[in-house]
């Protein structure tokens, strides 16, 4: 072919986004190389699925950061007008992402092409084009309308930062239209935050066969046992009868079988990672949000009930007492763990809140549940008497609830002792999985302060939606430690009796 043969096929190839996918970009890869893109069997997948918003969760290494950026580039670099963002976690990241995805791909065009579209503004955080295209990186997407939207590592950025991920939902979300095109990719960062919440509506319309519209998530996932280079000889590998179970389980989930390569591999990779393998190669969906959280107080504990299956169905005896376990947290914010001692056993079936409701919708609530009651437990300041106020909390409880006994637990000295205090308590609890759904999912999230600037936990808990129900849930301990389930609980019980009946 001449040369102006050459130059007129590829002004025909430049029309087509698959051709410029596979043969414009170069990126570097997983060993430093400078290499020509090109999708692998993983982004290929997601090329071929693609949705207007996106929902990515992921074993990590799996490529999709990077196509993700070169796809937002190519929409820049070929479209007039187009405004696309990228969020990152921190400000390092975002510089990161923008040195390494976006301004290497874009220096190392052909000449030719780079000439044709100039930049006109190059910084250090955003590519503006001569087509008024342009791509710009930050910690959030506020202001301007987007086009594309790339959110990176949501999972870390709700689990560490959540002012930060609910400026991203109200705000930086809310700069792509319907119609546009979202891209949020992470790997799992443990139950409860935005990420969560999303891939659970998403999981369940992908499961329910729910037709999507412009405003709703698809939900892709990726494993490691689909990943071609995770793979290993196995030879002098030791794989435990435990490993073959587990590969066992999740053969019978995914309905494929995983080679003893694969096998090998994850048997290794574990031993560096250990409780964190399922956060960062997770097998199924399910177990992506399985892992202990990073700064959570109850990891360990929730893990191994978990493990040793005590959320189930659990069936209420009628005529076994219900205790509850109150925290009147701030803004009128009630918390109330509802559970019944049964032998050695403490078997909480049922968990409630709400806020902004007077103290007879509570007393409402329970009598609907239709349980036999016996005590409530309050924390130390609902004895207290607040300006304005002709009864206590405990008071009006005791007038709310009449002939169930009001118990006022104790200050102990420290928040986190009453923490120490419920670790030694979860042996014995049992949790109903259905009923407890909401207050499970708190002490899961309940977790110290992160301290950005120091990129440290704080050692105090966060205040957050977890904590209420984590405070209530702290009751039963501290009771339990002072002897308040015993019968002799002298002046500390409160009693009243008489029909239901509110003030």
């Amino acid at each position: 072919m001449t040369d102006a043969e050459l130059e007129a096929q590829f002004k025909r190839n430049l029309l087509d986004r698959n051709w410029r996918l596979r043969n414009l970009y170069w990126i570097t890869d997983k060993s430093g190389r400078k290499v020509k893109f090109s999708p692998n069997a993983a982004q290929l997948i997601l090329l071929n699925s693609l949705w207007y918003l996106n929902l990515i969760v992921k074993a990590r290494q799996r490529g999709f950061t990077t196509l993700i950026d070169i796809l937002m580039l190519d929409a820049c670099l070929f479209n007039s007008n187009v405004r696309a963002g990228i969020v990152a976690d921190t400000r390092e990241n975002v510089e990161i992402i923008f040195r390494d995805k976006i301004k290497f791909a874009y220096d190392n065009l052909p000449e030719s092409l780079r000439d044709a579209i100039e930049t006109e503004q190059d910084q250090a955080k955003e590519l503006l084009f001569g087509n008024n295209s342009s791509i710009r990186v930050g910690t959030s997407m506020r202001s301007g309308t987007l086009q594309y939207l790339h959110i990176s590592e949501f999972g870390k950025i709700c689990r560490r930062y959540p002012d930060k991920a609910r400026e991203i939902v109200t705000g930086s979300l809310q700069a792509v239209q319907a119609g546009q095109f979202v891209f949020i990719e992470s790997t799992s960062e443990g139950r409860g935050g935005e990420f969560h919440d999303m891939v659970q509506t998403a999981e369940a319309d992908k499961q329910a066969g729910k037709t999507l519209n412009e405003m709703e998530y698809r939900l892709h996932f990726f494993s490691w046992w689909d990943a071609d280079e995770y793979e290993i000889d196995p030879e002098g590998v030791i794989i435990t009868d435990a490993d073959r179970e587990y590969f066992a389980k999740v053969e019978s989930k995914i309905g494929q079988s995983i080679s003893l390569r694969k096998r090998a591999w994850y048997v290794l990779k574990k031993k560096t990672l250990k409780e964190k393998m399922t956060q960062e190669f997770p097998s199924t969906i399910d177990e992506a949000f399985e892992q202990a959280i990073e700064g959570a107080y109850y990891s360990k504990e929730m893990a191994a009930v978990r493990a040793e299956g005590r959320i189930c169905k659990i069936p209420v005896l009628p005529a076994v007492k219900v205790d509850t376990f109150w925290d009147i947290g701030r803004n009128d914010a009630n918390s109330i763990w509802f559970m019944q001692h049964v032998g050695m056993q403490h078997r909480f079936i049922r968990y409630y809140e709400n806020s902004g409701e007077h103290l007879s919708h509570y007393a409402l609530y329970m009598q609907q549940q239709g349980y036999l009651y016996g005590r409530i437990y309050v924390p130390h300041d609902a004895g207290n008497l607040m300006l304005g106020q002709k009864y206590t909390v405990a008071q009006q409880l005791e007038r709310t609830f009449p002939g169930v006994t009001v118990i006022i637990v104790p200050r102990i000295a420290s928040v986190t002792d009453g923490i120490n205090l419920v670790r030694e308590e979860f042996a014995s609890c049992w949790f109903d999985e259905e009923n407890c759904a909401t207050g499970l999912k708190h002490l899961d999230n309940y977790r110290k302060e992160w301290n950005e600037r120091l990129g440290v936990w704080r050692d105090h808990p966060r205040h957050d939606e977890a904590s209420n129900g984590a405070d209530a849930y702290r009751q039963f301990a501290q009771a339990k430690e002072v002897g308040l389930f015993s019968a002799s609980t002298g002046s500390m019980r409160r009693k009243q009796a008489g029909n239901w009946r509110t003030v």
